[in-house]
């Protein structure tokens, strides 16, 4: 669903763009309260996780394929507001580097793919955990139904945007219904990846998943002959080898890489959902020229290297790492920001009155 340059004219994109600065200013505060020592490699390796599915497009229909958005994902693996920066960063890489989603449009964009798919996706999530039974099969569940509905969520957003400020002269209910009922299936996609994702890290790692947190069950011990909950363990009392996140981390990069640097050849070639529904209306009919159209790694390959499968899986092997430097970049800024504020706050010397 990456919005090109030219669908959304000019004083709607620079509006979405406002907004979207807002929502990452945001997310940069909020942000402090999510990351840890621990979670801010990790975030930087969702994001380099998403950009890499992202590259797997998958058939929904005749002539038609969608990807992962991640909205749901990331918000689930890591937190909401860390969630909206890691899907940002992933389309801050895309637009720059790969000539994928519009410049002028990356408001549009971080709105639609980063902001909505977070908040509906989470929104769904929390308030399907509140009445589904405590535990992990739970996680999961809430999950699928929160990527589902975050995906046609972000098409109606499209759409709102398309309606004040679309370029071409197209009826709005045809839009609404072709975004929509393409994207419903999409969803699906959107759904399956993000729960069996979800599901396969808590089934390793339940204490990483931001989602998942509160759900461990306290050890129970029998005194006297009655069951009382044991003493929690402390920090020191955790074995390092269980605190560590390099064996998840090291385990998702290397299958980021895989999957973008060899299965991606195998993704579907037919126009995702946005380019199927604006070549079959005509809602592209004055696209214009991506600014980074002459980039060497543009569309996903790179430039002089005439072999296909090598010139794809390069530029997605490029990808990751670019991502994953990226995003672990800003997040450990994040991190270290937080840190100087509480050892600020600590320190302040008291108001004498």
């Amino acid at each position: 669903m990456h919005v090109p340059d030219g669908f959304i004219n000019a004083p709607v994109s620079v509006a979405a763009g406002a907004v979207a600065a807002t929502a990452v200013a945001v997310s940069l505060r909020g942000a402090r309260r999510e990351l840890d020592e621990r979670t801010a490699p990790l975030a930087g390796l969702v994001a380099a996780f998403i950009f890499a599915v992202q590259m797997l497009n998958f058939p929904v229909a005749a002539g038609t394929s969608g990807h992962l958005l991640g909205g749901a994902l990331a918000a689930i693996l890591v937190g909401p507001y860390t969630g909206v920066l890691c899907v940002s960063v992933v389309l801050l890489m895309q637009g720059i580097l790969f000539a994928d989603g519009g410049l002028t449009a990356l408001g549009v964009n971080i709105s639609n793919m980063a902001v909505v798919t977070v908040v509906v996706a989470y929104a769904v999530f929390r308030g399907l955990l509140k009445v589904l039974p405590a535990g992990r099969r739970s996680v999961t569940v809430a999950a699928f139904a929160g990527a589902l509905l975050s995906v046609p969520g972000a098409a109606v957003m499209f759409t709102l945007f398309y309606a004040l400020g679309g370029t071409t002269d197209v009826s709005l209910g045809k839009v609404f219904t072709a975004m929509v009922g393409v994207h419903v299936l999409i969803g699906i996609g959107e759904a399956v990846i993000t729960a069996a994702t979800v599901g396969a890290v808590i089934a390793v790692r339940p204490d990483l998943v931001h989602g998942a947190r509160g759900l461990a069950v306290p050890l129970k011990l029998r005194v006297d002959g009655e069951l009382v909950d044991a003493p929690a363990p402390t920090p020191a009392a955790v074995p390092a080898a269980a605190r560590s996140t390099r064996a998840v981390w090291a385990t998702g990069l290397v299958t980021a890489l895989v999957l973008a640097g060899f299965v991606s050849y195998y993704a579907s070639s037919s126009p995702d959902g946005l380019e199927k529904v604006a070549a079959d209306k005509g809602i592209d009919a004055k696209a214009e020229e991506h600014a980074a159209a002459g980039s060497p790694l543009a569309d996903y390959s790179v430039k002089d290297v005439s072999d296909a499968r090598l010139s794809g899986g390069l530029a997605g092997v490029i990808g990751v790492g670019a991502t994953v430097l990226v995003g672990t970049g800003v997040f450990w800024t994040v991190r270290r920001r937080r840190a100087q504020d509480l050892t600020a706050t600590s320190t302040a010397a008291p108001t004498v009155r």
